[in-house]
């Protein structure tokens, strides 16, 4: 990346509220992770596990400030009769679905009952305080256990957004997306303070192409260019510009593999892998991690941000991140370029060379265009096998390939960067190992990690056909369409619930409780079923 161009870049960020149109700004406040707010308290409420669910405490809203409930407690915990429980239900709020009153009606068909939802999964802007951070406009939330917004899930609930017509909710989810990233610069896997260390798979640039789709909003990659650059910075490790650069190098020059999200290949070259910048247990996840990390026998940090970089990834958790392919001890993460991740900053690489171009910049085209062809001259290399015929992660710390067929291998054909040949061979793999009688496997290896074996997801499901569609397969397609499909209502016919997760063997779902949802479910659903047999 040229200095010329780095500079441009930061120029661009500068205007970028105006290029949006946005007329408010979210408060520039500090937030800060509740571990970090609340110390012992924190500890002590996630190691006994005062609530079932350890994301409870995380998303609970104080009553009194801050640093008023912690003077309470070092007063009241060496009391004799001192109650944890009850000084947190005296002192905070706890979470509230805002689905309450919600009861769906079991004469709905799926389409119907989809568009039913989106207005109950819609959360209005407001500052209530906690660890949830106010967004711009009203949003999609997955479903009743979050009162945040999900980053990657957002863009498959678009998709059924843009079936809906509903082309101002779809401006919403970019808007204060386009904000995060002006705000904070990036965007946290959900506006939760507890998120801000990492962000997920970065779909941004996808939604915008989305909503550009959309009568009236056709100018808006250009509005945005300022925020997908700047999260291509993230995702670069140059988002503060010329510092960041100069640790990048001296990084490489003392012979260092990596420096935060990128990898360094070769003499000039540079791939992404999943990174979050803390090494701390997770506040939503407290007491399991240091479980995980106490059982393990290494270095607890390097855990801790190993799991984290999982969660950003959004597989969290599978296969492709433990060493050993079972025990979630031996997650390593870091390691691991991930094809996917790629796949998509290709993508972002080539959109951003688009827009420079159609702005007649061609300076900045070209340095676009320069770094994708960069960038796709070794994907091959590193990603490719040809015996297999089929996309593997790489562990570059191990110099080879992981042995883990996953859907990661679609993403190459969504965003164009196989080739035909190869193309033909991954959807060889998918019917032969991947395809069941309810859509497909995201994995093929059986484990107790929820993005493994026969679990199936819809985001993989949508960028499977579309990919394959990309490559002309539209017959195998189609057939993973109609499994996919078959199983979603299958489901919904006997529960009268969308869910986030569908077993693909026996035809069965769901994670968490069942509640009203599942964002990408229903996107991905409404999308496959509005389209002409």
């Amino acid at each position: 990346m040229t200095t010329n161009f780095l500079k441009h870049a930061f120029l661009t960020i500068i205007i970028s509220i105006i290029a949006l149109g946005c007329g408010d700004t979210v408060s520039k406040k500090t937030y800060k992770s509740p571990d970090e707010e609340y110390g012992e308290l924190f500890k002590e409420v996630q190691l006994k596990a005062v609530f079932a669910d350890s994301k409870t405490f995380p998303d609970c809203l104080p009553k009194i400030k801050a640093e008023e409930v912690m003077k309470k407690y070092e007063e009241q915990k060496k009391s004799k009769n001192f109650d944890l429980r009850k000084f947190i239900l005296e002192n905070f709020t706890m979470p509230s679905s805002g689905n309450n009153n919600y009861v769906s009606n079991p004469n709905n068909t799926a389409e119907q009952h989809i568009n039913e939802l989106w207005s109950v999964l819609t959360r209005k802007p407001k500052d209530i305080g906690g660890t949830l951070v106010p967004l711009l406009k009203p949003h999609i939330v997955p479903d009743g256990r979050f009162s945040e917004v999900n980053y990657w899930d957002s863009y498959f609930t678009m998709l059924g957004l843009q079936v809906s017509g509903r082309d101002s909710l779809m401006s919403n989810t970019v808007l204060n997306f386009a904000q995060l990233i002006q705000d904070f610069g990036h965007i946290p896997s959900g506006n939760r303070s507890y998120y801000f260390s990492r962000s997920q798979p970065p779909f941004f640039t996808s939604m915008v192409k989305l909503l550009s789709e959309m009568k009236g909003h056709e100018d808006k990659l250009v509005q945005t260019l300022p925020q997908i650059q700047r999260e291509y910075q993230y995702w670069m490790a140059v988002e503060n510009g010329g510092e960041d650069a100069q640790k990048q190098n001296e990084a490489r020059k003392k012979g260092d593999k990596a420096y935060r999200k990128t990898v360094f290949i070769g003499k000039d070259g540079m791939l992404n892998r999943y990174y979050d910048d803390k090494d701390t247990p997770r506040p939503e996840a407290y007491k399991e991690d240091i479980l995980i990390a106490n059982k393990s026998g290494r270095k607890v940090n390097q855990i801790y941000r190993d799991l984290r970089s999982g969660a950003e990834s959004g597989w969290s958790f599978s296969s492709r991140w433990l060493r050993d392919g079972q025990n979630l001890a031996t997650i390593h993460t870091t390691d691991i370029l991930p094809v996917d991740l790629n796949a998509i900053l290709y993508d972002m690489e080539l959109t951003l060379a688009a827009i420079y171009k159609a702005k007649n910049e061609p300076e900045y085209a070209k340095s676009l265009e320069q770094l994708a062809n960069k960038r796709k001259a070794i994907f091959d290399n590193y990603f490719w096998n040809e015996v297999a015929g089929f996309y593997f992660d790489y562990d570059f710390v191990a110099g080879k390939q992981t042995d883990v067929y996953s859907l990661a291998a679609v993403y190459p054909l969504f965003f164009k960067i196989a080739t035909p040949v190869q193309a033909e061979k991954v959807a060889k793999v998918l019917e032969t190992k991947f395809l069941q009688a309810g859509g497909l496997m995201t994995t093929l290896n059986q484990t107790n990690q929820q993005w493994d074996g026969a679990n199936g997801f819809a985001p993989l499901q949508y960028l499977a056909i579309q990919g394959l569609r990309n490559y002309g397969f539209n017959d195998l397609a189609n057939k993973i369409k109609q499994n996919w499909v078959y199983n979603n209502l299958k489901i919904y016919k006997a529960t009268g619930k969308m869910v986030d997760k569908y077993n693909v063997s026996d035809l069965s779902g769901g994670e968490y409780p069942r509640q009203d949802g599942f964002g990408w479910t229903n996107g991905v659903l409404l999308k496959l079923l509005s389209e002409k047999p």
